[in-house]
């Protein structure tokens, strides 16, 4: 029986590993999030003409992820102040903290970035190996929100691969622009 984009399977029939490994939506966002943070930054480092030097670049892309997560819960701290409802009760520091994933997507970013501070890499073959694991990991996320909202195998490896396309996206323009 052929796999359809709209089909999704209701909750009760879905396998009972998806429901236990669902990731919470917010989880997802910010992790997507972080994730193409971190391939615009990192191509941003590869730049021509310029001294390589990683050990900077991977605090920059660090400093960067932890700036951006702050100041995403921060906006959501200010959001819920401004907002109607004065009866939400969320804690500004928790709504802070719920951007933790955003900064840990850029983590493997920083730790490839790492290998070529320790002289394992040039940097521009780590830029290169950061921006592919990058794409890798946005089909892995589509892919598997996918699946555990229900989807079918086929249907959900089209969602990983409109995923993957932002970070083949973000390549294309780095080899385009350098």
């Amino acid at each position: 029986m052929p796999d359809r984009a709209c089909h999704v399977r209701p909750e009760s029939v879905a396998p009972r590993w998806i429901s236990r490994h669902r990731p919470p939506e917010q989880s997802l966002f910010s992790g997507i999030y972080g994730l193409v943070l971190a391939s615009a930054l990192v191509a941003a480092l590869d730049a021509t003409g310029e001294k390589a030097d990683p050990g900077p670049d991977t605090l920059w892309v660090l400093l960067t992820a932890l700036a951006s997560g702050a100041a995403h819960g921060y906006a959501h701290v200010i959001a819920q102040r401004a907002s109607v409802d004065s009866a939400a009760t969320t804690s500004r520091r928790k709504l802070v903290l719920a951007e933790w994933p955003l900064v840990a997507a850029a983590l493997p970013t920083v730790g490839i970035l790492l290998v070529a501070v320790a002289g394992g890499w040039a940097e521009a073959t780590a830029v290169d190996a950061a921006l592919v694991f990058n794409t890798v990991a946005l089909f892995g996320c589509g892919a598997w929100a996918a699946r555990t909202a229900g989807h079918g195998w086929p249907s959900s490896v089209r969602a990983g691969g409109m995923d993957m396309l932002i970070g083949l996206m973000i390549i294309i323009a780095n080899a385009l622009i350098k």
